[in-house]
């Protein structure tokens, strides 16, 4: 089946998300189909292709030596935006698109910094999302003096994105106190020399002193800075400091430092990030290169997109008759409906092809550019369902609605939506992969062919399940809105709701309506027996009611009514009356309130898209705006099975359990309660919290900006990087709301009606913290976990501490045990404390104990041992006589030097 659905949530002042689906593959060594996306935001510079091109081109003969002649980069397509003038070398794109770039280039998230970043939430070795790179680093040389060679930031850079490694440096715990008691800059390996100053800038002029250990937490100054050597006698590493010149290497299991508290040793269990990419699949499935010294360069392909060619191939066959609550002909008619109208973006070309046995093209690409051209697609929907099912048929109707309008199936998208089963779909897989056409897969019911994830997966298009009695089908069409960079021309759903009303009964909801919407805003309202009454109620008090409604004229059970203009801001009210016991469905859409104006935008996925009971799955929803995380907010899924079985899941952004990143705006839980085989929906709805839901404007994960070099005996700064003011660093969110579907994912194996035995046990603890009190106690931190990974209750704690932390990493049952019989476990995402005094060692000053721990349910199945914090007695003397434990120098002595720095402002 097709590849887990890679949904970021972000919008920024310059840059769009987009639904990830990567189409890099290895061939003899070589990475193909590697996508570089300039957004269409950016201006018109002809020296980001050249830079694209040099930068692509160094990183691959690095990669190349880094990995032991295994991997390098053979073909790169380069995606200019629509908004460039065309040129005779610019080709017309295939399935490559702005959504699926692997790299993107736009403007920084803030004003504050270029940092190159990779967007990372996953566990350790899972893919990343795509890496940023602003203009002002492609072109600035100056960059080059802040991060090193472009080609090697890629390579660092890629390593995070291709096999989920993690980086070795921490900015924010920059120093540790090592096992032999020494203050050591966070580093691997510990082979790279430096030393370690304060800088402080004024006036144009930086003073440098040497840093001194605070005398409370033993500790350098929160201002001290490493700054390396610029000649190295190691090789490694790259996931540290790719800059240094000597650096060629990834820290491996001989060289590897796991003391240093980083991401890579936290997150993958204090494996090297070489051991990791030996994991992976890339390596596994292939062998170094003999005979060669140097890869051969890279080729680079020019693409430009052109207009937007949609064609909807819906099926018409005779089991599109049967009905739960109305016909699903019916079903699909208000949904494509609604597609044409509100959702597909305008000067779009738009096509229509029915089929059974048989297909027809109903019409031909159309270009919408008023109502008319609307209705004059929708007025060809079908009325009628019979026949048997030929999806081949359809599929080859709709190139032909295509090609017979001039355009090229290459780059073009097809919405094919079925609810039947179909034995021949292989025989058109080969047609289907040489149009270069994307086809988007919409499953119908439980006996939708199951190859239809195939025909998604093979062209980097997306798939979704809908079942009948739910707004599934709305909701599909909806996230099939443009992914071309623009965020003008995206549709946003701010309400999607589907509820039984009872006869004579009111039904009331409200929608929130923030500043950055309101633009083309339509509520739809749809129902299976009889047209509701309906008021609905602007923040205003104007009041619109049902005769207000425009009903369709197909009779789809369906009204919407266009707010002209911009939806007045603030919160909406609706009540809907049936005379009836019903279904009614409400769906509310809009669009940027204005080109220069971004909204919040959620988006979901899983975290892969099919599933082998009793694997767990993870949810992922990540709600942003710009590349700025929004915090705080409601963040719920619904999973629906086959058989309509429903699960509502609170998602965390907590840093535990399932969440990699504590408030980096990825929201995630795990997901086990499967409830049969089959394709299960996704669904995530989004919605601020007052007083709570805030922006921030820190970008967390970073590359790292080198201070400066020693070289020669002196100390060469780098202009000072400008930092985002602290009193700048959170923005209030106004209220929002936002429904997303995350598309749809298959389970095999699982039991029938959820029957579970007990094969889950607690989520490992992650965010494990540990430090001495004054009495010579440890006071341990942590996030509960559950009792079925992050649900429920835990039984009970096994804490463990020893001298190494090997001893509790290689063999945890064999630790000093910690008495926990006062110990209750909470329920799962609660903040837990404990205190203990380890009794059975001698406690002095630099005394050094690992703790970790396991949670247990009443099955008797256990977590992973958990992540293995360092608790350091420190006892503070007077400060002269503290000793400076610096690392080691490779000059005789420290020397200040003053000197004068031109500050770079970006």
């Amino acid at each position: 089946m097709g590849p887990g659905l890679k949904v970021l949530l972000f919008l920024t002042l310059h840059l769009l998300q987009a639904v990830k689906g990567s189409m890099v593959h290895l061939n003899n060594n070589g990475y193909e189909g590697v996508i570089i996306a300039i957004n269409p935001s950016v201006p018109e510079d002809e020296r980001l292709i050249s830079s694209i091109k040099e930068m692509v081109t160094q990183a691959s003969t690095y990669l190349f030596q880094a990995t032991e002649r295994r991997f390098y980069f053979r073909n790169v397509s380069i995606l200019v935006p629509t908004t460039w003038e065309s040129k005779p070398e610019y080709l017309t794109p295939k399935q490559e698109s702005y959504d699926q770039a692997d790299v993107i280039v736009a403007d920084p998230h803030l004003k504050y910094g270029d940092d190159p970043y990779t967007l990372q939430y996953g566990q350790c070795g899972d893919r990343g999302q795509y890496i940023h790179f602003t203009p002002n680093f492609l072109v600035n040389e100056n960059m080059t003096d802040i991060y090193g060679p472009r080609g090697r930031v890629f390579v660092h850079e890629w390593a995070h994105l291709r096999w989920g490694v993690f980086d070795e440096y921490n900015m924010d715990r920059p120093f540790y106190v090592s096992g032999k008691n020494v203050v050591e800059a966070t580093r691997c390996s510990t082979d790279i020399t430096g030393t370690n100053v304060i800088s402080e800038c004024r006036g144009g002029s930086c003073l440098t002193k040497k840093c001194r250990r605070d005398s409370k937490t033993g500790l350098y100054d929160p201002k001290c800075t490493f700054i390396p050597n610029k000649s190295q006698t190691t090789r490694a590493s790259i996931m540290y400091m790719q800059s240094l010149d000597f650096v060629v290497e990834f820290c491996n299991k001989d060289n590897h430092n796991t003391e240093a508290p980083n991401l890579q040793n936290k997150m993958c269990n204090r494996r090297s990030t070489w051991d990791v990419i030996q994991a992976s699949a890339d390596y596994q499935n292939t062998s170094s290169m003999t005979g060669t010294e140097a890869p051969p360069p890279p080729t680079f392909s020019l693409l430009k997109s052109g207009q937007r060619v949609v064609c909807l191939v819906l099926d018409k066959s005779g089991s599109m008759s049967l009905q739960n609550f109305i016909p699903r002909l019916t079903l699909m008619n208000q949904a494509a409906e609604l597609y044409l109208i509100q959702i597909i973006e305008k000067e779009s070309l738009v096509g229509l092809v029915t089929f059974d046995n048989t297909a027809t093209v109903q019409t031909q690409l159309i270009r919408l550019v008023n109502d008319s051209s609307y209705l004059e697609i929708s007025a060809k929907l079908p009325q009628e369902a019979s026949g048997g099912t030929s999806i081949c048929n359809g599929l080859r109707k709709g190139f032909e609605a295509i090609t017979s309008s001039n355009q090229s199936t290459s780059g073009s998208e097809i919405v094919l939506l079925t609810d039947g089963e179909d034995s021949g779909i292989s025989s058109c897989f080969e047609e289907v992969k040489d149009s270069g056409a994307v086809i988007h897969t919409i499953a119908l019911g439980p006996d939708a062919a199951q190859e239809l994830e195939t025909l998604s997966e093979m062209t980097g298009g997306r798939h979704f399940y809908a079942s009948e009695g739910t707004s599934g089908l709305i909701d599909a069409f909806s996230e099939i809105s443009s992914k071309s960079g623009d965020i003008s021309q995206q549709a946003l759903q701010l309400e999607s709701k589907a509820f039984d009303i009872g006869a004579g009964t009111w039904k009331n909801g409200t929608v929130p309506v923030d500043s950055t919407v309101g633009n083309d805003t339509f509520f739809v309202i749809t129902w299976t027996v009889q047209k509701p009454e309906i008021i609905l109620q602007d923040p205003k008090g104007k009041n619109y009611t049902t005769s207000d409604f425009q009903e369709d004229k197909l009779n789809i059970f369906s009204v919407r009514l266009r707010i002209l203009g911009i939806a007045e801001t603030g919160t909406w009210t609706y009540s809907l009356k049936s005379t009836k016991s019903q279904l009614l469905t409400v769906t509310v859409t809009t669009r940027a309130r204005s080109p220069t104006m971004f909204p919040v935008i959620a988006t979901a996925h899983m975290n892969q898209s099919t599933a082998q009971y009793p694997n767990a799955m993870i949810v992922y929803a990540r709600v942003s705006q710009g590349f700025l995380p929004v915090l705080g907010a409601s963040v719920t899924a619904v999973i629906e099975a086959e058989d309509g079985h429903q699960v509502t899941l609170e998602l965390w952004d907590n840093g535990a359990g399932a969440d990699t990143f504590k408030n980096d705006g990825v929201y995630s839980r795990y997901f086990t309660d499967f409830h049969g085989n089959g394709r299960y929906s996704l669904k995530v709805n989004a919605q601020a919290r007052k007083d709570i839901t805030k922006l921030t404007l820190k970008q967390k994960i970073k590359s790292l900006y080198v201070p400066g070099y020693v070289e020669n005996g002196q100390i060469i700064l780098n202009p000072p990087r400008t930092e985002v003011p602290e009193e700048a660093t959170e923005a209030p969110v106004e209220d929002f709301s936002r429904v997303t579907s995350g598309g749809s994912f298959t389970v095999t194996g699982a039991p029938p009606d959820g029957d579970h035995v007990s094969v889950f046990p607690p989520s490992k603890v992650t965010d494990l913290e540990a430090e001495f009190t004054g009495d010579d106690h440890i006071q341990l931190t942590w996030t509960a976990p559950g009792k079925v990974l992050d649900k429920g209750r835990a039984h009970r704690y096994v804490i463990r501490m020893s001298k190494r932390s090997l001893d509790l990493q290689e063999d945890f049952n064999s630790a000093t045990l910690v008495d926990t019989s006062g110990l209750i476990p909470k329920e799962a995402g609660s903040n837990e404390t404990f205190t203990f005094k380890p009794e059975t060692f001698k406690i002095g000053n630099g005394t050094q104990l690992y703790i970790a721990i396991q949670a247990e349910n009443e099955a008797g199945l256990t977590s992973e041992v958990s992540n293995i914090p360092k608790a350091v007695k420190f006892i503070p003397r007077q400060e002269s006589s503290i000793h400076d434990l610096s690392t080691q120098v490779a000059v005789p002595s420290l020397t200040v030097f003053v000197f004068v720095a031109i500050l770079f402002i970006f």
